[in-house]
């Protein structure tokens, strides 16, 4: 696989993966998203790093719609439109993103032997916490100790 830097979207797979996308009826890009996270998630051996490249990808794609996100902006992304995906789809790309990023993976094995394995684990937790944030701490508390 050719991988060019940290982002969702700059390596091989992702950029085919857009490249499907563009190429996938509008009413069906949902689908496709949703089906890279369940394939994804359903791993239950060791998952292939073509597999973790598409499942990061979609999941920056959904976090990019949330509040918070980052837009995808590389030229290796989506060119066509894509639908707004619906709030179930966030907590599916939480747990391909953790399935990513597990010890049965290969992407993370691969990143993990580089110098930019901490960098690229950190732009996952980072994808991951715009589509799960903590909440907010309350500002007024019923009980001051």
């Amino acid at each position: 696989m050719g991988t060019w830097d940290i982002g969702p979207f700059e390596n091989d797979m992702a950029a085919d993966f857009a490249y499907t996308l563009d190429e996938t009826v509008k009413d069906k890009r949902e689908s496709l998203v949703r089906a890279t996270l369940t394939r994804t998630i359903q791993t239950l051996d060791y998952l292939e790093s073509p597999e973790g490249a598409e499942a990061v990808a979609a999941a920056a794609l959904i976090a990019a719609q949330c509040p918070g996100g980052e837009p995808i902006s590389t030229s290796y992304g989506p060119d066509e439109a894509l639908p707004v995906f619906a709030e179930d789809l966030r907590p599916l790309a939480v747990e391909a993103l953790d399935r990513v990023v597990a010890e049965a993976s290969e992407l993370a094995e691969l990143w993990d032997e580089t110098p930019d394995g901490p960098k690229w684990r950190q732009s996952i937790s980072r994808i991951r916490a715009v589509l799960a944030p903590e909440p907010a701490p309350r500002e007024n508390p019923l009980f001051d100790l």
